[in-house]
């Protein structure tokens, strides 16, 4: 049980340190595990999930859950970001 609190915590630091990488600058999202900016939209697309797991996995070494579940946090946030104009 300490362990899976530990990995969800570490996990957290994870997503903050990707949502601390992103920037949206006008209409363009830059982001850290993807070579250029994307568009201002919705980020679902299985194209940059796999940039993203490559990213996580190299950098943090994630494996295929963790990246999955960081994936939907850093999506959520980045969207909400996105849907509300910061």
């Amino acid at each position: 049980h300490i362990f899976i609190v530990m990995s969800k915590r570490f996990l957290h630091k994870v997503v903050d340190q990707l949502v601390s990488e992103t920037k949206i600058i006008d209409d363009r999202v830059y982001t850290p595990f993807y070579p250029s900016s994307l568009s201002l939209s919705p980020i679902t697309s299985s194209f940059y999930f796999f940039s993203f797991s490559s990213h996580c996995k190299n950098v943090y070494g994630l494996n295929v859950k963790e990246i999955e579940y960081v994936w939907g946090e850093y999506k959520n946030i980045i969207n909400e970001k996105l849907n509300n104009g910061l």
